[in-house]
């Protein structure tokens, strides 16, 4: 079964050079994929709350799988070793997770679950489109994953909007960012159980090495890794509740039109 499964993935490493950040492969997705996303989430925007739920649990199995594809591409093709750095619980992870778990929710908790897409997601998946290089890998089919993946992230994102999905509670809105903060509490137990194996930086909070993120990265350097790592957090946390104090703005504006 495993030489069938590494023949496979064999067959499917098609090799490329990594584009390059703003390169005519990297602005047709800008162009033409994030504007597409966003289209088709307002044309899907009416369906019925059971059918938005529906959809959204298919997209679910659909970045599920193609995850699994993943996991298993890099650990076969780099030699049957597994990178941690490639753990699926990074930020832009989450959805995948949270679409396979909105229809055994109550309706409380999938307000909760879809706010916590558009405000905490949606904004992740449109900045990775400025800097694009951890998109960029020497095989055709992880590239294609992560410009697809981010994409339908955005779609994810804005559906929740469009359809009315996100809650304009305030009580919401701090149920997700509760759901952010264990989040991160996973992700920091993952970089901590797994650093001996690897160096996973999930969430980019690692406590062993300064965060990649830009800004944030000097603000580690000069006052340490942990301030680091808490100026980003509250950066997410309060760009997340600037999304949100804005849909809710937009949504309560036009129940009094």
């Amino acid at each position: 079964m495993e030489s069938f499964i590494d023949y496979w993935l064999q067959k499917t490493a098609w090799p490329m050079d990594p584009p390059l950040p703003f390169s005519p492969f990297h602005l047709c997705f800008v162009f033409f994929g994030i504007p597409f996303s966003i289209y088709a989430a307002w044309r899907l925007r009416r369906l019925q709350k059971t059918g938005i739920i529906r959809l959204l649990h298919i997209l679910g199995i659909c970045l599920a799988v193609s995850e699994l594809y993943k996991q298993l591409f890099l650990y076969f093709i780099n030699n049957h070793a597994y990178d941690w750095w490639y753990f699926p619980f990074q930020l832009c992870s989450i959805p995948m997770y949270l679409c396979l778990l909105l229809p055994a929710c109550q309706k409380r908790g999938q307000c909760i679950l879809c706010t916590f897409m558009y405000t905490y997601n949606l904004p992740g998946a449109f900045l990775v489109f400025l800097d694009p290089s951890g998109m960029m890998h020497p095989f055709w089919t992880l590239t294609l994953h992560s410009f697809f993946w981010h994409l339908i992230l955005i779609f994810i994102g804005t559906e929740c909007a469009f359809s009315g999905m996100v809650s304009t509670r305030f009580r919401d809105f701090a149920g997700s960012t509760g759901l952010f903060l264990i989040c991160c509490a996973i992700a920091t137990s993952i970089n901590v159980l797994a650093h001996p194996l690897g160096n996973p930086d999930m969430f980019y909070i690692s406590p062993y090495f300064p965060t990649t993120q830009l800004i944030f990265s000097d603000i580690a350097a000069r006052f340490g890794i942990p301030a680091g790592n808490l100026c980003y957090l509250a950066a997410i946390i309060a760009g997340a509740a600037l999304l949100f104090v804005l849909h809710r703005h937009i949504s309560l504006h036009k129940t009094t039109i």
